[in-house]
């Protein structure tokens, strides 16, 4: 079952990994391979998981890249959601797409 409003991932960056380690921003980044400010970013909100960030992840702290990935996802999604009404499109029937192509 999904979450209707799944925490920003890095929160879960700063909280299950940082944290318990006693390890600043800045020497997390190190361990990482990243700058102080994109980590920083990722933990405050303001950027998300992407596939490297998640692999970086998963080697330095473990849990799985795929697990970080769907972290991230199960986040987006539930932004999106947020404004799902505001979405427009229009539906296709199954007629149409089982139709032969000439």
């Amino acid at each position: 079952m999904t979450m209707k409003n799944p925490p920003h991932p890095g929160l879960s960056v700063r909280h299950d990994c940082i944290e318990p380690l006693d390890l600043t921003i800045t020497g997390a980044a190190n361990i990482l391979g990243v700058t102080r400010q994109a980590l920083n970013n990722l933990v405050n909100g303001k950027s998300g998981i992407s596939p490297e960030m998640a692999i970086r992840l998963d080697k330095a702290f473990g849990g799985g890249a795929e697990t970080w990935l769907r972290l991230q996802m199960a986040y987006d999604l539930a932004q999106a959601r947020q404004h799902e009404g505001e979405i427009k499109v229009k539906r296709v029937s199954r007629r149409k797409l089982e139709e032969p192509r000439p």
